[in-house]
């Protein structure tokens, strides 16, 4: 209709702009004359002052003596064309084409222009989608339609458990007569929850790739303007659109823009914004019947929400969608890199294992960035190897291969990594060691990644003083390489880390027995002022310090001792690293036994079970690093 619309404009302004040209053409010899009366007209002739002239209807133009053009209007009962010949005037005539229509189009042409103009200006303010400025009440809502890019539930991953609830609203549309035999009724709502990244807008679209019916998406934003009741009639506008194609699915993203809890806000809170809330509650479910229409929402600030907005009537069902866990990260990397060449060696799951807590659209960055690396080596296929440069990019920053590091400086950060690595893989309880590398990456000189075979949703006590030995193993490393007078501040990144662990431990995972299991997590500032609600008295303040400092010098002792027992596997760890520079899986292992990091053909004794290795990186030109800069390391990778 719209495009219509626009086509008859454009058909009647360019008539209007033909029927100008062909006036101003006809007319344009007369505005090229001068006017003059009849009687001067024929006293010119009479004198032959007249050279040529032309009859064009009742009017008479003509070349005087000297060059000049003149017309004149000539009575009804004069004979001009006689007193012309009888004088012997050049005399020419010419057809009058001004016809009946355009004679119609020049009286009527002001009329014209002034309605399309009016209708014009008319089409501008109401605009189409609401986006002019008398139709600040229409709704915002567009019509998905995906002919082109379609996403199914075949895309989605990682998210079996939400996936399974809104693929039942799907069948509901399709076969309502499955559900309603038995009485149930399709809900009216259901609203998407989790961080972001996880997948919810993926989820919408995936629902409207499969449904085939009308899906409406919209912003929250869109709702919110300047003017109090805006607002509400867009809601108005947006529902009475879904009543006419329902059943349809209407998605509207972050809506926490607009149903935050009423009343939250400073002075009283927002009215427009309220009044756009409680006509989006009446809309959902409120006197009248709302057939035929479901509402999708996505937030991940489900808190501040109003408790009206999730009552069941109006978001029926609320769905969260958390980050993956390991087998679904391992399926939505396998979903992502269907658009990318893989090469032999690729394996996703362990690539899974190295990325715990990360969502969706990471992993999705993850496979670009991987995509790209191999791209710019020029290969043709995806490798191991360019999935891992990737992950390690994403999680710890770039490599900085600008940075020169001094021998001394490397060495040092090679024995610190080698103590990482060397007291993880003696604790059982520790995650498989991965990775030892003395590359500098983001703000740390080098790092040891470990990977764990699942997801650590719990940790027991035993489990957490093996993970401050390995943390503070960098430091035992310095002091027993080095001595206590010539440790650096590598260990900065380590203290900050198992400071942290301490503390939980003390404080929110009752692991200490002198202070007891009580939380005293909400007081931790009182520590600087006392502004989390109930005081901590000085002795128990005291006591906490005593029980965060026993753990952690009690991993450190730890550490001590492994590395004072296994000195010679350090040693051989620490020098493999200044060879090598990175070490993966079975290579550290080997190179801890005085072997080198890859087997020879002749080899053939079978290695220890660990993870699958990757090729050492050979040793490049060294590093250094500009004068004043710490050996900052980060807590390993789990």
């Amino acid at each position: 209709m719209g495009n219509a619309r626009n086509f008859a404009f454009w058909i009647v302004l360019f008539l209007l702009i033909l029927a100008l040209f062909n006036l101003f053409s006809n007319g344009q010899a007369g505005l090229a004359a001068s006017q003059v009366s009849y009687s001067e007209f024929v006293t010119s002739v009479e004198g032959d002052e007249v050279k040529t002239a032309t009859i064009d209807g009742e009017k008479v133009i003509y070349q005087s003596a000297d060059g000049k053009m003149y017309q004149t209007i000539v009575p009804r009962d004069a004979e001009v064309s006689n007193l012309l010949l009888d004088n012997g005037v050049e005399l020419k005539a010419e057809p009058q084409q001004q016809s009946g229509f355009m004679s119609l189009m020049t009286l009527l042409l002001p009329v014209i222009l002034l309605i399309g103009f009016w209708f014009f200006m008319m089409n501008r303010m109401q605009g189409r989608g609401g986006g002019g400025a008398m139709g600040f009440g229409k709704s915002k809502a567009k019509m998905l339609t995906e002919r082109e890019g379609r996403v199914t539930f075949d895309d989605v991953a990682g998210i079996d458990e939400a996936k399974e609830e809104l693929e039942e609203i799907v069948e509901f549309l399709r076969n309502p007569q499955k559900f309603s035999r038995l009485g149930g009724q399709i809900p009216k709502g259901a609203l998407l929850v989790g961080p972001p990244g996880t997948g919810k807008t993926l989820l919408a679209r995936a629902i409207a790739g499969e449904a085939g019916v009308p899906f409406f998406t919209i912003s929250g934003s869109d709702f919110v303007e300047m003017f109090v009741g805006v607002g509400a009639s867009r809601v108005r506008d947006m529902f009475e659109q879904a009543k006419k194609n329902a059943p349809c699915i209407v998605f509207i993203d972050e809506i926490d823009a607009v149903g935050r809890s009423r009343g939250a806000g400073y002075g009283g809170g927002n009215d427009e914004r309220e009044q756009t809330l409680n006509q989006l509650l009446v809309e959902m479910d409120g006197f009248e019947a709302n057939e035929g229409v479901i509402i999708l929402a996505a937030t991940n600030r489900r808190d501040v929400l109003d408790p009206a907005l999730l009552r069941p009537g109006r978001f029926d069902r609320q769905v969260t969608v958390p980050n993956p866990d390991i087998k679904g990260r391992e399926k939505i990397l396998g979903v992502h890199a269907r658009k990318v060449p893989l090469g032999p060696d690729a394996d996703m799951r362990i690539i899974a294992r190295g990325t715990p807590g990360m969502s969706g659209a990471d992993l999705a960055n993850l496979v670009n960035e991987a995509a790209l690396m191999a791209a710019r080596v020029g290969r043709r296929f995806v490798t191991m190897e360019d999935f891992e440069n990737a992950k390690d990019k994403v999680m710890m920053g770039a490599e900085r291969r600008s940075m020169v590091l001094t021998d001394d400086q490397k060495e040092k950060t090679a024995y610190h990594e080698a103590g990482h690595a060397v007291v993880g893989m003696s604790l059982p309880q520790c995650d498989p060691v991965y990775k030892a590398t003395i590359i500098p990456r983001g703000g740390a000189l080098g790092m040891v990644v470990s990977l764990p075979e699942i997801d650590r949703l719990n940790w027991h006590k035993s489990e957490c003083e093996e993970k401050l030995a390995m943390t503070m193993a960098g430091k035992a490393a310095e002091i027993i390489k080095y001595g206590e007078e010539n440790v650096s501040n590598g260990p900065a990144g380590d203290i900050q880390q198992a400071s942290g662990l301490a503390r939980a431990m003390v404080m929110r995972w009752g692991m200490s027995e002198k202070v007891g299991n009580i939380d005293y997590a909400e007081a931790a500032e009182g520590y600087s002022g006392n502004t989390a609600g109930f005081s901590v008295s000085a002795h128990t303040k005291e006591l906490i310090e005593e029980e965060v400092k026993r753990f952690i010098q009690q991993g450190y002792e730890t550490a001590h001792k492994i590395l004072t027992e296994k000195k010679d596997e350090w040693e051989n760890l620490a020098q493999g690293l200044l060879e090598y520079e990175t070490l993966t899986g079975e290579e550290i292992k080997r190179v801890m036994r005085g072997e080198p990091p890859t087997k020879s053909e002749d080899d053939d004794t079978p290695d220890e079970g660990s993870a699958p290795s990757v090729t050492a990186i050979p040793k490049t030109k060294p590093r250094a690093k500009p004068a004043g800069e710490g050996d900052l390391e980060p807590e390993p990778t789990t």
